[in-house]
């Protein structure tokens, strides 16, 4: 029997606690490291057996560690709390999240969610939507007039780029199912048009959001899934449309100025940078080159965890809150050893995940059946959304918000636990190889 058949309840109020985590931060989080702790007290021997559990526990204990060896011990202290709370929830999660249906399910959620931020987002930008300040403790945001910065989408967020990285995901994940319905549901009209709908509505808060990081790797995301429908003409006209972009904003003069005309100016402006004048010490490459540095003073231990800003505030006398590339501060942080691991771990479960998909044709009973597909797709769906958040953090930093760190490994621990329960399955295909 699945784990969620046998606690009904722990899964029944995962996925109320996961849907209004992007609306309610606080009583969504507290709520899901609470089912995850009812999980994790259900079934401990279950999770013992597993090495992703050992490696976490190993993990952990190295962050305590470099805590304890900080340069700013207080700061490093308050940086565990980004981590091993994560951990408890992608555990518990991990035992919860077994089939492709209940990842369906979390997508179906997650886009009722999104299409609310994203309208909440849109008004801000458009037609000065805010919230009271006096709001702020119960909701755990505030909607600022216009934005934050103004003129860019931030919604229920605190800045736009975190916005940006959320409204990414979701539309990996409103595409995932729309993709499906498309395929295999076209009767299904109304779940067609309000999946279309909502597209349009991510598409368009995540354009408000100005963030470049989150423009590209959107436009990865629909060529993946452009690839998948085998819309190889769609695919051309995307390239035609994606050349005159960067023509307009790379071109020498004066082929530019001609496709300026067509080209809006917020898109090419945004993409060359010409739209804001920065500071030598904001910029990603003179935080880098800190970073770098900061690594090779001290490669082992590293110089504790949300030690970054208070180094670079001595330094380069300007308040930054991370240097916008999750690997480079992690490792400078806590170390190359600490940081290798969490890699290996996070790698392993990518790359069983791919082997499963791999062999997912070989799996069905039956062959070419329509529900295995469907299932794949939702897996792949998971993975794509994952990568498209991790690629993100090499140019920006999602750690500190709360909802992006717990959908990172929410969408982990799903991944995860498909993989552990075909398990058995991947390893008859092996056996019969």
């Amino acid at each position: 029997m699945l784990f969620s058949e046998r606690c009904p309840q722990l899964w029944y109020w995962g996925q109320i606690f996961f849907l209004i985590l992007p609306l309610l931060p606080t009583w969504g989080s507290l709520g899901l490291l609470a089912i995850a702790l009812l999980a994790i007290k259900q079934a401990p021997r279950e999770l013992l057996k597993r090495g992703l559990t050992w490696g976490l526990l190993a993990l952990s204990f190295w962050l305590l560690l470099t805590a304890a060896a900080a340069e700013h011990p207080t700061e490093a202290w308050l940086g565990v709390a980004n981590f091993i709370p994560f951990f408890i929830v992608f555990l518990g999660f991990n035992l919860l999240l077994e089939t492709p249906r209940q990842l369906r399910r979390l997508a179906e959620l997650a886009v009722i969610s999104a299409v609310v931020v994203a309208v909440l987002g849109i008004g801000q930008v458009r037609f000065g939507w805010h919230t009271s300040d006096a709001l702020q403790p119960f909701l755990g945001w505030v909607l600022m007039p216009g934005g934050h910065p103004s003129g860019r989408l931030a919604s229920v967020f605190m800045y736009t780029n975190i916005a940006g990285a959320y409204l990414l995901v979701m539309l990996t994940l409103t595409i995932g199912l729309w993709v499906e319905v498309y395929r295999w549901r076209r009767q299904q009209v109304w779940r067609w048009f309000g999946l279309t709908g909502a597209i349009i509505f991510i598409a368009i808060a995540l354009f408000l959001t100005a963030s470049r990081n989150a423009w590209a790797l959107a436009l990865f995301v629909i060529i993946v899934y452009v690839i998948y429908l085998r819309w190889y003409w769609l695919l051309a006209m995307g390239g035609v449309i994606l050349s005159a972009v960067l023509g307009a904003a790379f071109a020498p003069s004066p082929l530019d100025q001609g496709l300026r005309q067509v080209v809006p100016r917020s898109i090419w402006a945004r993409l060359n940078d010409q739209m804001y004048d920065r500071p030598l010490a904001t910029l990603r490459t003179t935080q880098w080159q800190f970073t770098w540095d900061l690594i090779q003073d001290r490669p082992l231990l590293g110089w504790g965890l949300r030690n970054f800003t208070p180094l670079y505030q001595e330094q380069m006398g300007i308040w930054l809150g991370h240097p916008h590339n999750f690997p480079l501060m992690l490792i400078a942080e806590i170390g190359i050893p600490g940081g290798l691991l969490l890699f290996a771990l996070i790698g392993s479960i990518i790359t069983r995940a791919n082997i499963l998909l791999s062999i997912w044709h070989k799996l069905t009973p039956t062959p070419g059946a329509e529900q295995w597909q469907k299932d794949q797709l939702i897996f792949l769906t998971f993975i794509i959304a994952f990568c498209a958040l991790s690629l993100f953090n090499l140019l920006d930093i999602t750690l500190f918000d709360l909802r992006l760190n717990l959908f990172a490994w929410l969408l982990l621990a799903g991944i995860d636990g498909i993989s552990h329960h075909y398990r058995q399955l991947r390893w008859g295909v092996k056996l019969i190889r």
